[in-house]
C-alpha cells in the first residue's frame, strides 16, 4: 500500500495556517529598554506616576506601576461609554433616540451642555459626543443613568476582565472608595485594555466598538499627549484631570504600527491649572518619547504655539 508523502506546498501550508496559533500563545514580552527609559522621564516627579505601554505590533509592553489604581477623574467616561452602547446594543435605547435636557441634571465643570436652555430637544448621539469629545460633566452624568448606574456599568467592566476599573460616584456601595478615587478608578494596564479592546471590536459588538473608537477619536483636548503627535496620525485618547491627578490614554494608529499608552498619576504636589502644570508635562514627556521611538524615522517635530500657555 503506497503512502503519501507531504509535498513542500503542503508542508508549507499547515506552517502558515499555523503561524497565528504559534503568535497567540506566544507571551507579552517586557520591553525593559523602553522600562528604563520611562522611569527615567518619571525620576523627580512630585506625586505618583504610572505607565502601561504597548506595542500591538510586537506584543512588546513596559510597564510602571502599571498595576496600581489610579483616579480616572473623567476617564471615567470611556466606561460609561461602554455601558451606553451596551444598552444601545440591548435595544433599550437608540443611538438617534430623542431626548429632552432638562436644568435639573445640570452639573458644572468642562462641558456645554450645562447652557442648554431648559426643555432643549437633544438626542442619545449628542449626548455620547458631548461626554467624550468636550468630556462634558453633564451628559456624563446623564449617560452613567441611561446606562443603568454605576453598578450596572461596573458589571460591565468584570465581565471584561477589568477587576480595579469601577465608576465609584453615584454608585451604591462605594461610597467610602469614592472618596479615595473620586468619580473613577483604574489602573493603567487595564484602561489601556480596555481601549485596546475596543479598537479590536470586542466590546459589546464589532459595530459598537467601531462606533465608540469613532467617538474617542475627535476630542476637543489636544494640548497634551495629543500634541507630540503628528495631526495627521489618527488617535483615540480621553484625559482626565482633577487637582492632584492628571492622566491619559491614547491608542496611536502610527504607521509603523498601533501603540497604546496610559499616563496615570495621583497625589500630585503641583495643583495648578495651567499649561506648566506638572503632571500634564510628564504626559507630553512620555507621549513624545513614545512617538520617536516606534517612529524613529519620521521627520515630524512638536512646535508650541505662540500664546496657548
Amino acid at each position: 500500500m503506497n503512502t503519501l508523502k507531504p509535498t513542500y506546498t503542503t508542508l508549507l501550508l499547515l506552517w502558515l495556517f499555523s503561524l497565528p496559533l504559534l503568535c497567540f500563545s506566544q507571551k507579552p514580552k517586557q520591553d525593559r529598554k523602553l522600562e528604563k527609559a520611562l522611569a527615567s522621564l518619571t525620576e523627580g516627579f512630585k506625586g505618583t506616576a504610572g505607565i502601561y505601554v504597548m506595542n500591538l505590533r510586537t506584543g512588546e509592553y513596559a510597564s510602571l506601576n502599571g498595576d496600581s489604581i489610579f483616579p480616572t477623574a473623567s476617564i471615567v467616561k470611556v466606561p460609561i461609554l461602554v455601558g451606553l452602547f451596551d444598552q444601545i446594543e440591548k435595544g433599550a435605547l437608540s443611538y438617534h433616540q430623542q431626548m429632552i435636557y432638562r436644568d435639573a441634571i445640570k452639573y458644572g465643570g468642562s462641558g456645554i451642555m450645562q447652557y442648554f436652555k431648559d426643555s432643549s430637544e437633544t438626542e442619545v448621539s449628542v449626548l455620547a459626543h458631548l461626554m467624550m469629545a468636550y468630556s462634558d460633566n453633564t451628559t456624563s452624568l446623564w449617560n452613567q443613568q441611561l446606562a443603568g448606574g454605576g453598578e450596572q456599568i461596573n458589571k460591565l467592566m468584570e465581565k471584561y476582565g477589568l477587576q480595579h476599573t469601577r465608576v465609584n460616584s453615584r454608585t451604591k456601595g462605594r461610597e467610602e472608595i469614592w472618596k479615595i478615587y473620586g468619580w473613577g478608578q483604574t489602573t493603567p494596564r487595564e484602561m489601556a485594555s480596555l481601549l485596546v479592546k475596543i479598537r479590536n471590536g470586542e466590546i459589546i459588538s464589532k459595530a459598537a466598538s467601531e462606533r465608540m473608537y469613532r467617538l474617542m477619536s475627535k476630542g476637543y483636548y489636544d494640548e497634551d499627549a495629543l500634541s507630540q503627535i503628528p495631526p495627521y496620525v489618527q488617535a483615540a485618547a480621553k484625559s482626565g484631570a482633577v487637582d492632584a491627578s492628571r492622566s491619559e490614554v491614547v491608542l496611536v494608529n502610527a504607521p509603523s504600527g498601533d501603540y497604546v499608552f496610559y499616563v496615570g498619576t495621583k497625589d500630585n504636589t503641583d495643583q495648578s491649572w495651567d499649561r506648566s502644570n506638572e503632571g500634564q508635562a510628564l504626559i507630553r514627556k512620555v507621549s513624545a518619547y513614545l512617538w520617536n521611538y516606534f517612529e524613529p524615522k519620521s521627520k515630524w517635530k512638536h512646535e508650541e504655539l505662540r500664546g496657548t500657555n
